[in-house]
C-alpha cells in the first residue's frame, strides 16, 4: 500500500470534479479502513453539488474540496485498537450517516435526530452538521476511506459490492416501510415505485410480506416490469391515465382505500403528485415520505385531522437496519438479482453524473469503481 491514493473531489459549486492524488487517511481508534471496491452513484447527486445551496441553504455541503460518494461498499483493510466486532478482510458496506453520541436525542438512542446529523460524501440536515462532518470527510468517490465502528454492515459472499452500493437506497425504503409498520395483511401504495427509490419500497415490501402493492408511476413500460416482479401482488397506476388515481385506488380496494401510502418521489415532481396518493388512504392510514419534492404541498390538514391521517418523515436507516438487509438477501427473501449495473471508473466520475439521467429507472445500478 503506497502512501497516496487517488479520490474524485468538488473543489467548486458548478464545476465538474477531478480526481486528486491525497494520502490514505489512518483510522482512528472506533474506526476501521476500507479499501472501496464499488460506490453507488446517487441520481440526485446532480441536484446536491449544483442546486442545494440554493434550494436548500440549510442543508449545507461538506467544506469543499469534498470526497463526495454515498454509498461505498469494500473490505476492511484495517482496524482503530478499540474495534470489536470486525477485522481485516471483512467485506462491508459504509452506511454514510453520521452522529455525534452526545446530543440529547443521540443519548435517548434516537442518533437519526442527532442535532449534528449528516452524510459523510453528501451533505448534513442542519448547519451543525459540518462539525461533525469534519471529521468525517470521506465518501466512496476514493480508494480507500475511514469509516466508524458503528457505521458497518458485514456483507455475505452471495452479495456482490456492486449490490451492496445500492444499499443506500434500498435501505432507506425499508426506514420507510418499517415506519409505516407494513406487513402481512396490508396493501401499500408506493409512489413513484419505478425510480431508484421507489423500486427499492416495491423489493422490501415483498419481502416484508405486504399483502398487496399499488405501485404508481408515469411509465408505463417501466410499470409493467415492476408488475411482473411478483404479478399477484403488484397492480399498477400510470399517472398518465385520465383516471382519478383515488377513485381507482378505491375501485381496486372494494371501496377501502390503502394502509399506507410510501411517497418517493423526487424534486421535479408535482405536489398534486403527493396529494392524489395522499387521498387514497382510509381513515387511519398514514403516509411516510422518503421522497424530494421541492414544491411547497398544500395539505387540507382539517381532512387529515378528521380521518386521524399519520403524515410521518423518514429519511434513512439504521447500520442495523442495513444488516437485515443483508441477511434478506443472503437467504434469498429480498431479490437484488433484478438491478442492472454500468459500472464507471474513478476517471470517468463526471461521465456517471452525466449519464445517469438516461437509466431504466429503478432497475439501473450506477456505480463508481475507484480501483480501477
Amino acid at each position: 500500500m503506497t502512501d497516496l491514493m487517488r479520490a474524485a473531489r468538488l473543489h467548486d459549486i458548478g464545476s465538474p470534479m477531478t480526481v486528486d492524488d491525497i494520502p490514505i487517511p489512518v483510522p482512528e481508534h472506533d474506526e476501521v479502513l476500507v479499501k472501496v471496491e464499488s460506490c453507488g452513484v446517487v441520481p440526485n447527486l446532480g441536484n446536491v453539488i449544483k442546486n442545494y445551496p440554493t434550494w436548500f441553504p440549510d442543508l449545507p455541503l461538506p467544506t469543499l474540496p469534498a470526497i463526495f460518494g454515498l454509498d461505498p461498499a469494500g473490505t476492511v483493510v484495517a482496524v482503530g485498537k478499540r474495534v470489536f466486532n470486525f477485522k481485516a478482510g471483512d467485506r462491508v458496506y459504509v452506511n454514510p450517516a453520521r452522529f455525534c453520541g452526545s446530543c440529547r436525542n443521540c443519548r435517548n438512542g434516537d442518533a437519526m435526530s442527532c442535532e449534528r446529523f449528516g452524510f459523510s460524501g453528501y451533505f448534513g440536515f442542519s448547519r451543525e452538521a459540518n462539525d461533525l462532518l469534519r471529521h468525517h470527510p470521506y465518501g466512496g468517490f476514493s480508494q480507500f476511506m475511514t469509516a466508524p465502528q458503528y457505521s458497518l454492515v458485514k456483507l455475505p459472499e452471495s452479495v456482490s459490492f456492486d449490490q451492496a452500493a445500492r444499499f443506500g437506497y434500498l435501505g432507506t425504503a425499508y426506514g420507510a416501510l418499517k415506519r409505516g409498520k407494513a406487513g402481512p395483511g396490508m396493501t401499500v401504495l408506493i409512489n413513484g415505485a419505478t425510480g431508484t427509490l421507489g423500486l427499492g419500497a416495491v423489493l422490501l415490501a415483498l419481502a416484508l410480506g405486504v399483502t398487496r402493492i399499488f405501485a404508481v408511476a408515469r411509465d408505463k413500460h417501466l410499470l409493467e416490469e415492476v408488475r411482473q416482479l411478483a404479478p399477484q401482488r403488484i397492480d399498477t397506476f400510470s399517472t398518465t391515465s385520465s383516471e382519478s388515481l383515488s377513485q381507482w385506488a378505491f375501485a381496486n380496494t372494494a371501496g377501502a382505500g390503502v394502509d399506507l401510502v410510501v411517497d418517493t418521489l423526487g424534486p421535479g415532481a408535482p405536489a398534486s403528485a403527493v396529494t392524489d396518493a395522499i387521498d387514497c388512504l382510509h381513515r387511519g392510514g398514514q403516509v411516510v415520505n422518503v421522497g424530494g419534492v421541492s414544491e411547497l404541498v398544500p395539505m387540507n390538514l382539517f381532512k387529515l385531522m378528521a380521518a386521524q391521517v399519520q403524515w410521518l418523515g423518514s429519511n434513512w436507516f439504521t447500520a442495523g437496519q442495513g444488516q437485515d438487509l443483508a441477511d434478506m438477501a443472503e437467504r434469498g427473501v429480498l431479490d437484488l438479482s433484478v438491478f442492472e449495473t454500468t459500472a464507471f471508473g474513478l476517471d470517468r466520475v463526471n461521465e456517471a453524473l452525466s449519464s445517469i439521467a438516461d437509466r431504466h429507472g429503478g432497475f439501473t445500478n450506477f456505480v463508481i469503481k475507484p480501483q480501477q
